[in-house]
């Protein structure tokens, strides 16, 4: 998926929470239905979309699904987001350079 998918997952609060939760290891869908005040219906719809979004992995075993962060994805958003915060500009670099050579 892309950026926009990613991002629209990311928005929700629920969402956020759901993926705090998976920080510690994998759980299953009932485990992560438990903490919530929301129909399982709800619930298995905010996990579709973080699943959509390629944020987290889903896997079955036996009787029960289990669910676990994704991070090659986060790992790409860190990448992405690391140009715009950069210690200098392009064009700060420039100019030192250019001081340099003065």
């Amino acid at each position: 998926m892309g950026f926009p998918e990613t991002f629209k997952a990311l928005s929700d609060p629920v969402r956020r929470e759901i993926l705090s939760m998976l920080r510690k290891g994998r759980l299953s869908a009932g485990d992560i239905a438990s903490h919530f005040d929301m129909t399982g219906a709800t619930v298995s719809y905010h996990l579709k979309q973080l699943k959509n979004a390629d944020l987290i992995y889903e896997t079955k075993e036996k009787n029960f699904i289990y669910y676990s962060l994704n991070t090659s994805v986060f790992e790409e958003i860190l990448l992405w987001v690391s140009q715009f915060t950069t210690d200098k500009t392009e064009k700060e670099v420039q100019n030192d350079e250019k001081s340099e050579k003065e």
